[in-house]
């Protein structure tokens, strides 16, 4: 269990934060973006919950299971793979979590209807906060697989497909909270030449 006693520590001052493996980086490294990425998609899924926790309780319960996932991914980022052995088992995104989100996204996908064009973000105001979910999402995605073109830098595989299925899961329960697809806002192709 983790145990947070005290918030400042003054030891970050410098630009630097320490990993899981008590190695120090800078604030800037790509690794530290990765999973700071990580963590802002799950703070805008939090907040898209707002939206979510009345209406629309079976996508509220998957959301909940998502951000403690991406606690989990976060955790994954922030101990890097490097070969040594630690003295604790470290905690790895598997494959059975990517397997749920696809079960959840097949499970919203069934009732929507067919895409006719590209969606604009918005709709009703859950939409809207699980799009921008959605993009912060991918954000932190491409910030993982920029990772891992990195010399000596490993990335969890696991890892990668699990937020790659969350961005999914996020669009499709935007359009499941509009309506199942019936109140999304669609793009018109030069509608304003």
């Amino acid at each position: 269990m983790v145990r947070l006693n005290k918030i400042y520590t003054r030891t970050g001052d410098g630009g630097t934060t320490g990993l899981g493996t008590g190695e120090r980086r800078l604030k800037c490294d790509q690794r530290v973006e990765a999973f700071g990425a990580v963590d802002e998609a799950n703070a805008c899924i939090g907040l898209a919950r707002v939206h979510t926790g009345g209406a629309h309780a079976g996508i509220d319960a998957m959301l909940g299971r998502i951000q403690n996932d991406l606690f989990d991914l976060g955790a994954d980022l922030a101990t890097p793979d490097t070969g040594k052995k630690l003295d604790y088992e470290p905690l790895r995104i598997v494959a059975s979590q990517v397997t749920r989100v696809e079960q959840d996204i097949d499970l919203l996908n069934k009732n929507l209807s067919p895409l006719r064009s590209f969606v604009l973000n918005g709709g009703t105001p859950a939409a809207a906060a699980l799009h921008l979910a959605r993009t912060v999402a991918r954000r932190a995605e491409r910030e993982m697989v920029a990772l891992a073109q990195q010399e000596g830098e490993h990335v969890n595989p696991e890892g990668i497909r699990y937020i790659n299925r969350v961005s999914d899961l996020l669009f499709v329960a935007a359009r499941a909270v509009n309506d199942n697809g019936n109140a999304d806002v669609l793009w018109v192709p030069g509608k304003n030449r």
